[in-house]
């Protein structure tokens, strides 16, 4: 994405129109497209695990890797090439990372309580919407965040590679705190970004519409991310 110049939160607001697109109708369409990647998610993780088919997943040799292999190519592509694809790829690319990440989210319905994942979900949601709320409607340029976030996403990547070599559980629940804090930050940033794009694309409606996927792309992953954390916190593992 491009910088922005001078943006105040509190300039324009729904009533500044882009081929006749509202920004209120903007964040709508830009949240609708996230709640459908959540809902191809968590469908499809579900149906692996109810199916059994989560197993066969697993078995595969080095499937967990190829997967991550898969879904940061899909990222790298959306978002370096969202200023030249089509409005029809930046959505099927969406929903090829919305996939590959139910095929990864099956092994949370069998790891954890599937009443216990249902509950973190709702507390995500309540969690997310607030922020998400803060982002749309303050007046605060939250950019300023910017600095901390990424140092936060240093420190939660740091802090992950040493949970990976050594036996640190104080640390877990450090990072889980922490790691809710950055992406609840990351949730109402990401939303006021929404306004930005609006404004600054504004003169392109194909851009326009290739950058309120991008938008859903960081709100969806802002999103799995809190919950992520949030299921690390409180979710009470499975016995199967």
């Amino acid at each position: 994405m491009q910088q922005y110049n001078s943006f105040n939160p509190g300039e324009f607001d729904s009533s500044y129109a882009a081929g006749g697109l509202s920004l209120n109708r903007y964040i709508s369409r830009t949240f609708g497209w996230m709640f459908l990647g959540l809902l191809v998610t968590f469908a499809l993780g579900w149906y692996m695990a109810a199916s059994g088919m989560v197993f066969q997943l697993f078995a595969i040799p080095y499937v967990t890797i190829l997967l991550l292999v898969a879904e940061v190519a899909v990222v790298l592509v959306l978002s370096a090439r969202i200023h030249k694809q089509s409005v029809n790829t930046s959505r099927v690319l969406f929903l090829a990372y919305a996939i590959l990440n139910g095929l990864v989210f099956s092994a949370y319905f069998v790891i954890y309580d599937v009443a216990g994942v249902i509950l973190v979900f709702g507390i995500t949601a309540l969690f997310f919407g607030g922020f998400a709320l803060y982002g749309r409607f303050t007046q605060t340029d939250l950019s300023r965040l910017r600095p901390f976030l990424i140092g936060g996403l240093i420190f939660l990547l740091v802090g992950g590679l040493l949970l990976m070599l050594f036996d640190l559980s104080a640390l877990e629940r450090l990072l889980c705190m922490a790691g809710i804090v950055i992406f609840l930050c990351f949730t109402a940033y990401d939303t006021q970004k929404i306004k930005k794009n609006y404004q600054y694309f504004s003169h392109d409606t194909a851009l326009l519409e290739r950058a309120s996927i991008y938008s859903a792309l960081q709100l969806y992953l802002d999103f799995i991310n809190l919950f992520l954390y949030l299921l690390r916190f409180m979710g009470s593992r499975s016995r199967n």
